[in-house]
């Protein structure tokens, strides 16, 4: 990962600039980038990211997020890893199974 220091934030506009520790070119960085952050970005954070091109040419950071700045998991990920989505999944299977037989049985 990368390290730099967010110069400017657009947040209307969703999008800024992150000048690189190691010097160098300021990166550009869209709130796409930090995907899970509990919070928007702000003028002077601390933000560790990768580099890619876009379709243009440019660089701009990816898979990135501030440091400090909890990052929240995805909910649905979050569900099936708890009790009741394990349930739910068993449920999803043994339906499956039950429409399965039925259909095999059926067949002439």
């Amino acid at each position: 990962m990368i390290k730099g220091v967010l110069k400017t934030w657009k947040e209307d506009r969703g999008f800024g600039f992150i000048s690189p520790e190691d010097g160098g070119k300021d990166i550009f960085i869209h709130i796409s980038a930090l995907k899970g952050t509990s919070r928007r970005p702000v003028t002077g954070d601390v933000i560790y990211y990768q580099s890619a091109k876009d379709n243009r040419g440019k660089y701009k950071a990816v898979n990135a997020y501030i440091e400090g700045v909890e990052i929240l998991e995805d909910k649905a990920v979050n569900f099936f890893s708890t009790k009741k989505g394990t349930l739910v999944l068993i449920i999803l299977a043994l339906v499956a199974i039950a429409a399965a037989v039925v259909a095999l049985n059926l067949t002439p």
